[in-house]
């Protein structure tokens, strides 16, 4: 078995080779070929769909719940701000720029680190998969959703994403809904009572207003809120509809088709989702993960950015080196003594776990 420093000094330089490779979401090929390297490497088998690549521990037991590792090698597009080379894995005063380092790129290598320090363990409890996902920035059909018909039925999951290596026990969920507000087209001139815009502006006021009673401990309420607006061409003609993008986060006190249901209820207009398979997730206070967080002196918080969590049935833990303020910044970069103190902190997290 390689020492952590060893596993740690490995992963650092598949990060810098990740950084240097352009890894767009849907465009994954190439960062891909480098997980499939680095598996090759470790001398271990792994299955490939598309740009998701899974792993299995090496004494796998059908008998045995399966516990998921998970982080994503998919990348936003840099924005405009940067003053360094966005793909040029660059070290300064302990930090390591590029884009991806933080998000996710130093969870994942944290993550498959620490899958090869337990690959060969024999007589764990549980089952070991780790999933290096694709299209998780896009939310797309071709990331982690589409692989898990492959796997095993998962009993908990550590999902990769930067969180200071605190314990994310919930994340909200996500729901987009076109609204679409119609009524009846004329000319500016003329008298209208059926004026699609002005019957429009009392559906943003509920939107605006109206409060779901549930409110979740880690995540406090529901959040809903109007964020497009589109509505005629001319300026004689009274447009025939008024459009509307709502963005709605989710508590994990509600599923997405219940607040569906209740935006249906109470505004006039035809309601149209976009997806509702980003739900909410979390993960019990009392869970042998959390616990084994919580004795290393890690604290507990409620998430309100969506990850692959979102597409997960199980019980799911966010956790990673890294910080999600830096994460679709200009001149992202994640410490250097963050990876290996996060190497160092999932082994412990899940060796404890694992010894319950």
């Amino acid at each position: 078995m390689k020492n952590i420093e060893t596993l740690t000094q490995e992963a650092i330089a598949l990060l810098k080779n990740l950084i240097e490779t352009p890894s767009f979401s849907s465009e994954e090929e190439q960062t891909a070929a480098l997980i499939e390297k680095w598996f090759v490497v470790n001398e271990i088998p792994f299955e490939r769909e598309n740009n998701n690549i899974w792993a299995y521990n090496l004494h796998f037991d059908k008998s045995k719940p399966t516990l998921l590792l998970n982080s994503h090698h998919d990348t936003v597009r840099p924005n405009q701000a940067y003053t360094k080379d966005p793909f040029k894995a660059i070290v300064e005063d302990g930090k390591l720029y590029g884009l991806g380092s933080n998000d996710a790129g130093g969870c994942l290598v944290s993550l498959l680190a620490t899958f090869v320090h337990f690959y060969a363990s024999e007589n764990l409890p549980y089952n070991i998969v780790i999933v290096a996902s694709a299209e998780e920035e896009s939310s797309g059909k071709k990331g982690l959703n589409s692989v898990l018909k492959s796997l095993p039925e998962l009993e908990c999951a550590i999902v990769g994403e930067p969180t200071l290596m605190q314990l994310a026990i919930a994340e909200k969920g996500l729901l987009v809904l076109d609204v679409k507000i119609k009524g009846t087209p004329s000319h500016a001139a003329h008298q209208n009572d059926d004026n699609a815009i002005y019957k429009t502006i009392p559906v943003m006021e509920w939107f605006k207003n109206y409060n779901y009673e549930k409110v979740s401990e880690q995540l406090g309420p529901v959040k809903m809120t109007v964020t497009q607006i589109n509505a005629g061409k001319q300026h004689n003609v009274v447009p025939s509809e008024c459009d509307l993008v709502v963005d709605i986060r989710v508590n994990d006190c509600y599923t997405n088709q219940e607040i569906l249901q209740t935006v249906k209820e109470n505004v006039a207009a035809e309601v149209t989702p976009r997806s509702m398979n980003l739900s909410a997730s979390s993960i019990p206070a009392t869970h042998g993960l959390v616990q084994a967080g919580i004795a290393l002196g890690r604290t507990t918080y409620g998430s309100p950015t969506l990850s692959d969590q979102s597409v997960l049935s199980c019980k799911s833990l966010k956790l990673g080196p890294g910080d999600t303020l830096r994460s679709h910044s200009a001149d992202e970069f994640i410490y250097l003594n963050e990876i290996e103190e996060g190497i160092q902190l999932y082994i412990k997290i899940l060796g404890d776990f694992l010894k319950q």
